[in-house]
This record gives C-alpha cells, sequence and structure tokens, in this order.
C-alpha cells in the first residue's frame, strides 16, 4: 500500500503541473501577458497553434491527462484515509 504522504505529495505536484499548463495556455496567445484568449490559427495537422509556438491541443490534452491522474490519486487517498478510520474505529 502507498503512504498517505506520498499521495498527498502526488496531488501537490499533479495542482502545480495544472496550474503551470494553463498558464501556458492562458499567454499563449497574449505574447506572455496576463489574461486569457484563445485566437490562434489551426495547422496542416489541424492543431491550434499561436505565435508564441505554444500547441493548445497538446496542452489540453496534457490537461486531460493531470486530471486523470489527479482523480485516481485522490481515490486512492481517500481509500488509504478510509482504512485509517476504519483501523481506528472501536
Amino acid at each position: 500500500m502507498i503512504p498517505a504522504t506520498e499521495l498527498k505529495n502526488a496531488l501537490d505536484i499533479g495542482s502545480q503541473r495544472v496550474r503551470a499548463i494553463a498558464d501556458r495556455v492562458s499567454k499563449a496567445s497574449l505574447q506572455n501577458q496576463d489574461g486569457f484568449a484563445l485566437p490562434g490559427s489551426v495547422g496542416a495537422n489541424g492543431a491550434t497553434s499561436t505565435g508564441s509556438g505554444v500547441d493548445i491541443e497538446t496542452e489540453m490534452i496534457n490537461l486531460a491527462d493531470e486530471q486523470l491522474r489527479y482523480t485516481a490519486t485522490s481515490k486512492l487517498l481517500e481509500k488509504a484515509y478510509d482504512q485509517v478510520r476504519t483501523a481506528l474505529k472501536p
């Protein structure tokens, strides 16, 4: 069984990755300024890219992958806490 602290650390790392992906996507079409806009051009492979070289579709795939990992890890952590609660019941 994976220790709860290791699962919590994995969730923290996942949150940081999601923030980084969201930051890259939000700055993609604004020349590294804060804000959010996605007007970009569609490339030959169908991917939407911006002048900053960020591939929006790739970033969204990364975000979806990270969300799945986060959900799975949080469920494992929930099970670990449930086992601790069960063990502590009189």
